[in-house]
């Protein structure tokens, strides 16, 4: 995917997970029309270390402050379905599952009955999306 359809595919709110969290940073970046220098000066950000993540060179911060200062850094509304695939991003880069979703008991719950099911069998998009909605409405 190019730099072009990264923020063609922004401005209409698909981006997507396989996007890996070091593209999808520098997507949002671009799409402020800001350069690396200029983004992280103006955010007082070290810009070696920005460029090595968007690179995907460094993982992703596991300091929750420092993410939300990123977030909020790429214009990023928190709550909003970018704040959401920018931190369930981070979250799976590191092995981790999103924050939000481990302090809700029931969801802690069942996940469990989710890691059985996607073990058992490969599921395609379609099948997964199924699963998913289905856990959401249980």
């Amino acid at each position: 995917m190019n730099v072009s359809q990264d923020r063609t595919e922004l401005k209409h709110g698909a981006l997507t997970m396989s996007k890996n969290f070091g593209a999808l940073i520098k997507t949002h970046r671009l799409a402020l029309g800001q350069s690396l220098r200029v983004f992280c000066k103006e955010n007082a950000i070290d810009a070696g270390n920005f460029s090595r993540l968007e690179r995907g060179q460094y993982p992703p911060p596991q300091n929750r402050g420092k993410l939300e200062d990123y977030a909020r850094a790429l214009g990023l509304v928190d709550g909003s379905v970018d704040w959401f695939e920018f931190f369930d991003l981070a979250a799976a880069e590191r092995g981790e599952i999103p924050h939000d979703l481990m302090s809700d008991a029931e969801i802690v719950e069942k996940l469990p009955v989710l890691f059985r099911t996607i073990r058992q069998k490969a599921m395609d998009d379609g099948k997964l999306d199924e699963l998913v909605e289905r856990i959401r409405r249980s």
